[in-house]
């Protein structure tokens, strides 16, 4: 994988399991490459227009937050390690493996069948 930019792109979701269709579901995607975006990442926003990728990252925080959030944890391949929800004002532990972590509106990983085992693509828009 190589080393993102900061901003936009698509998260295509390869869901796993029983329903899955094998069409990957397509997500609007925000892209924090940079120590200054990563830092900001959601705080201060009310809402989330699909998901925000912070890379390099292997834990993140809530506090200052507004919403409760959904975080998936990436390996370098990314593969999905682990997804949480977590409230406003937590500190998410480190995950040794994770490269890359995906935050969301809580509820929207679960919408889109990424769990643990299951796999993402990055498609950053050129620019």
């Amino acid at each position: 994988m190589g080393r993102w930019r900061d901003g936009r792109g698509q998260l295509l979701v390869h869901a796993e399991g029983a329903g899955a269709s094998g069409v990957p579901v397509r997500v609007p995607l925000e892209i924090a490459g940079s120590y200054r975006a990563r830092t900001k990442g959601l705080l201060g926003r009310d809402s989330v227009d699909g998901a925000i990728l912070l890379t390099p990252a292997n834990s993140v925080h809530t506090f200052r937050m507004r919403i409760p959030i959904d975080v998936a944890y990436l390996d370098r391949h990314l593969g999905v390690i682990a997804v949480r929800t977590m409230r406003p004002g937590r500190l998410g532990l480190p995950r040794l493996r994770s490269r890359h972590v995906l935050e969301a509106e809580a509820g929207a990983m679960a919408g889109w069948g990424l769990r643990a085992g299951g796999r993402v693509e990055v498609l950053a828009e050129p620019g």
